[in-house]
């Protein structure tokens, strides 16, 4: 039976004794899983979000049944807003993934993205850069590099409107800069503005396929991490 890399995205209580895991894995993308009698096992094995795991399931339908589970590392110690701003990645997982999809460079970018928060990193530029992951691993990547109307490359001095089933279209009065568009594309995001309009183009996108489904965690934690 196969060993697979992956973190514990949420649990909640499933009957009197087990637990409903959502699980996020390199090589199976997100999977159900129930951890029969983990609620009060005295070997109670490490369940909890940001424990970087080693698993093992036997899968009958769409829910899985874990078999045995290792810590991988240490889980990571997280607080304050970088602790907010990892329940809103894990939300951002479970809402917008199927199951059962491989995704292992997401997997990548959001174990790099953990160890980030867990450093005290840059939030909202590491943010960003997930959320432009996320979006580019699920098949709709925006376009950062041309205007969609005549196809012509960004220009840093002009301004656009961002038009999500399209992309980035030449508007003197637009609210997004070419200047940020092309920071986003290269993951530099070094200026508040460019910090701003990039978080406002990545909710944008994000709410869209989300199709009207509010995140508990923006409402909740994200105040605090320049997500308002």
């Amino acid at each position: 039976m196969q060993w697979y890399q992956g973190y514990i995205l949420h649990h909640r209580p499933w009957r009197e004794t087990s637990l409903w895991l959502e699980v996020f894995s390199r090589e199976c993308g997100k999977v159900a899983l129930l951890a029969k009698g983990a609620r009060h096992s005295r070997k109670r094995p490490p369940l909890q979000p940001l424990q970087p795991l080693l698993l093992r399931w036997r899968k009958k339908g769409d829910l899985g049944t874990l078999v045995d589970v290792d810590p991988l590392a240490p889980q990571l110690s997280l607080a304050g807003k970088s602790l907010f701003c990892s329940f809103y990645l894990n939300e951002l997982l479970s809402c917008l993934l199927i199951r059962e999809d491989p995704h292992p460079e997401l997997f990548d970018a959001y174990r790099d993205t953990l160890a980030c928060l867990a450093r005290g990193g840059e939030l909202e530029v590491g943010l960003r850069r997930f959320e432009l992951s996320l979006l580019r691993e699920i098949g709709y990547a925006p376009v950062l590099d041309h205007e969609v109307e005549y196809g012509t490359d960004i220009a840093a001095n002009l301004t656009y409107r961002y038009e999500p089933q399209r992309g980035p279209v030449l508007d003197s009065d637009g609210w997004l800069a070419g200047r940020t568009l092309i920071a986003l594309r290269q993951g530099t995001l070094e200026t508040k503005e460019a910090r701003r309009e990039a978080k406002r183009l990545l909710r944008l996108l994000i709410d869209q396929h989300l199709q009207g489904r509010p995140l508990k965690s923006r409402a909740l934690f994200l105040p605090h991490c320049g997500n308002k």
